[in-house]
């Protein structure tokens, strides 16, 4: 079988020699194994892991995404994040890390966002209404 877990600006797995792979979605934990039938479902932020030819263990941890099995041999992830591993315990301490950088980087975009939100009210606030300028009547004849 072949796994490629796929990122928006990167390809953080791409192996064909795949005896299985496991992952959980919103109903548990499932694997598939070659000749599996097609499948398409949503991933929770969870560990897929998959066993290679040489009965070697690996690890991507991935931030929700999408799985798909086509043609029974090519099972396809798209993730927003991955963190790949062939140790679960230095794993999860990578992916606490990224995990605490990606929120302080929301953070500072949240930040951004708001202050560029504030600029554009405060913009038309001013275009609304000019500054003290009195209210011209036109005189009645």
């Amino acid at each position: 079988m072949r796994l490629v877990v796929t990122m928006p600006t990167a390809i953080a797995v791409d192996e064909e020699a795949v005896r299985y792979v496991r992952a959980e979605d919103l109903s548990g934990s499932f694997g598939i194994e070659a000749h599996h039938a097609d499948l398409l479902t949503t991933l929770a932020l969870c560990v897929v892991r998959w066993r290679d030819s040489g009965n070697g263990e690996h690890y991507v941890a991935v931030r929700g995404g999408v799985l798909r099995v086509r043609n029974g041999n090519i099972v396809e992830i798209a993730t927003r994040e991955a963190v790949i591993g062939d140790d679960l315990a230095l794993l999860r301490g990578q992916v606490l890390s990224a995990m605490k950088n990606n929120l302080e980087a929301e953070r500072a975009a949240r930040s951004d966002a708001l202050k560029l939100e504030q600029a554009v009210v405060r913009q038309i606030y001013r275009y609304l209404r000019p500054a003290d300028q009195p209210i011209k009547t036109k005189p009645q004849a």
